[in-house]
């Protein structure tokens, strides 16, 4: 009876450890994913671009993880169970791709997605890691070969045949909050001055739903995405309806172009927009993966 003790008590302790010796999966937040501090903003943003543009011209996505070590566990082991969490790559094509760099460890894996092994094979994934990455690495270029290491991957990547993307603009949601924020003190000035002439012209709320429709329809045009029409749309009629009524001088049917002059008050609600929203908007589109790649060590 002892004896069974000891040996269950043993096999919940090598289970314990088991579960343990697992290093926790990290969380997507971007198309790269740095837990070392060993990129600058600067070169996250100069990768994320690359990304994002494959991404939209060819439909697969290519992800970027660093983490100080995957001990006790493998690397391949670990990255396996990353892109299979991630689900990088779009789902039922499979074009997915991740390159983990264990810093610590001075191991990394570029992990590919089943819809690229023609193209992104094991052989070719053990050159890029031995002649393109490590090389840069060994001089403590970690950025360097991260880059140079993400260039060739997407040069593989656009040799491969694979289904169009989507176009994003047909879902209504791919917005580009950098641009909307550039255009948003034209918008506010737009609104006002535009928004003034057509409530004289057609009364309060025509002329306020004709402003917003009018800026829908520019924004539409200029983003190509139902969100900022309906956002810059909603906007503007706000903006037409309620900008004479901040006028401190008068009521706001008087002293019409104070009101104008005075409207710039509410253009702090615009610089608030914040130009990382790109990577907090990114996901896995459902990719699978196979454990094809490569491993290597510098």
């Amino acid at each position: 009876m002892v004896f069974f003790r000891a040996a269950f008590t043993a096999f919940l302790l090598c289970f314990a450890f088991g579960a343990r010796a697992e290093v926790a999966i990290p969380q997507l937040t971007g198309r790269v994913v740095d837990q070392t501090n060993t990129l600058s903003s600067g070169d996250i943003a100069t990768l994320n671009q690359k990304l994002t543009d494959l991404e939209r011209r060819k439909g697969s996505q290519i992800a970027v993880l660093i983490v100080p070590t995957t001990q006790p566990e493998d690397i391949a082991q670990f990255s396996i169970r990353v892109a299979e969490a991630w689900k990088i790559g779009r789902k039922k094509v499979d074009d997915g791709a991740l390159l983990v760099v264990a810093k610590n460890d001075h191991r990394l894996r570029i992990e590919v997605g089943y819809g690229l092994e023609g193209a992104l094979t094991d052989v070719t994934s053990r050159r890029i890691i031995d002649e393109i990455i490590t090389p840069k690495f060994r001089t403590g270029d970690f950025a360097g070969g991260i880059n140079a290491g993400v260039d060739r991957i997407i040069a593989v990547t656009n040799g491969e045949p694979l289904p169009a993307p989507q176009p994003q603009a047909s879902h209504g949601v791919d917005l580009n909050w950098d641009t909307m924020t550039s255009l948003a003190p034209f918008v506010l000035i737009g609104a006002i001055i535009g928004g003034g002439i057509l409530r004289a012209m057609l009364g309060r709320l025509l002329g306020s739903v004709a402003t917003g429709g009018l800026f829908g329809l520019i924004a539409w045009i200029v983003a190509s995405s139902a969100l900022a029409a309906i956002l810059v749309g909603l906007v503007g009629f706000v903006i037409a309806m309620f900008a004479d009524a901040v006028n401190n001088s008068g009521p706001p049917t008087r002293g019409r172009s104070g009101g104008w002059v005075g409207g710039g008050s509410s253009s702090g609600g615009w610089s608030s927009g914040s130009s990382s929203s790109d990577s907090g908007g990114f996901s896995g589109g459902g990719g699978s993966f196979g454990g094809g790649g490569a491993s290597g060590s510098w």
